[in-house]
């Protein structure tokens, strides 16, 4: 599961394979022996899929999965497809470069990548375009300029200036800014809100309660208005200014610029419950797992990878082609690209206890081993 299409407009398998956009990927059918193509509803894995369904092997821990599988076609690399092969030859099967699969199997060098693709088209089959459309509830500001073939839910606030690229969907109670814009082609879930000043490219994709646009955290002490300990507000001039085909999960806040904008870079991809503040820089095509705080004016490079849970402090650059684990704390600018993990592994608590006890004593320890060493 899920079936995603009836029966009657499921697609043939080589029907599905010419509709999808497979640009850049070779790909190639090896059909199960005496059967003809199924009729594809939609997509599973290996263990749930029926009959009607395409599966897929991009990671090999899941190939024991593989002979019982009840899918209809499973898209999987070269070298699976010349294993399965070789094991029905050696077991009487159908013979040297034959199939005895009770499946379909779709040959492709990157089978991730394929599925991913025949996903889209199975989201866009299943979703087809809504008419244009602005609900009785919106409020439109009369200068805010919407492109053609719009579709605007109830209760959302298009303010003054804003400006709504074509064939672009507002979700229930969204807010678009003053002087705000979004690019053509673009989804904005129930209740994203752009406050006035923001930008975002064409094919956005925002999801529900993600807020670009708000202040960045600026303070400075100022005890003459309050006394001591007292803050003083510095307001926030700057924008945020985000890509084309940038993907911002669920309840994700992207600060203004102080004096500059935020940028988001196209292609990137943010998930749920991240934390950009104020004059970030994210480089094209850069992915952010879930719950990672990037603080001020820190500059991410291009390509990069963040994984969840990771901090990263203010005013620091990472190279292109950075990848960061997850819950990894990042104090300092790094240069050189690769990976950088900085998690301290988990035990048992007294055993964590022990250890950390160990490391606090570090210090103590090599300067006793130099000692040791002198004699």
């Amino acid at each position: 599961m899920p079936i995603l299409l009836d029966l009657d407009h499921a697609p043939s398998l080589d029907e599905l394979l010419s509709a999808t956009d497979t640009t850049g990927l070779e790909w190639r059918l090896s059909a199960a022996t005496g059967r003809t193509l199924p009729r594809i509803q939609g997509l599973g894995t290996l263990s749930s899929a029926g009959a009607t369904e395409i599966s897929f092997l991009a990671n090999p821990k899941y190939q024991s999965q593989l002979p019982g599988t009840q899918a209809g076609a499973v898209i999987v690399s070269p070298d699976v497809e010349q294993a399965l092969v070789a094991a029905e030859a050696a077991s009487g099967g159908a013979g040297e470069g034959a199939s005895t699969a009770t499946f379909a199997r779709v040959v492709c060098k990157n089978p991730y990548l394929l599925y991913a693709r025949v996903a889209q088209w199975f989201e866009r089959a299943r979703r087809p375009a809504a008419a244009a459309a602005i609900h009785p509830s919106a409020v439109v500001a009369a200068d805010a300029v919407i492109g053609d073939n719009v579709r605007i839910g109830p209760h959302c606030v298009v303010e003054a200036g804003a400006r709504i690229g074509a064939n672009t969907v507002l979700g229930p109670a969204c807010i678009i800014g003053a002087g705000s814009a979004v690019g053509a082609d673009s989804l904005l879930h129930a209740r994203v809100t752009l406050y006035a000043g923001v930008t975002v490219g064409a094919r956005a994709i925002l999801h529900s309660g993600c807020v670009l646009g708000a202040d960045g955290f600026g303070f400075a002490p100022d005890p003459a208005q309050g006394g001591r300990g007292a803050w003083g507000k510095i307001p926030q001039f700057g924008g945020v200014n985000v890509g084309d085909d940038v993907e911002i999960g669920a309840n994700t806040t992207i600060d203004r610029g102080a004096l500059e904008d935020t940028v988001i870079a196209h292609g990137v991809k943010l998930d749920n419950q991240i934390m950009v503040a104020h004059n970030v820089r994210i480089g094209a095509f850069t992915a952010v797992a879930a719950c990672v705080g990037i603080a001020g004016s820190t500059t991410v490079g291009e390509r990069c990878t963040i994984g969840g849970a990771s901090m990263l402090s203010g005013h620091l650059t990472l190279a292109d082609d950075v990848h960061i684990s997850g819950g990894t704390a990042i104090t300092s600018n790094i240069s050189k690209p690769g990976r950088y993990t900085g998690v301290y592994p988990y035990a048992e608590h007294g055993d964590w206890q022990r250890n950390a006890a160990v490391i606090q004593q570090l210090g103590q320890l090599r300067r006793r081993l130099r000692d040791v060493e002198k004699k």
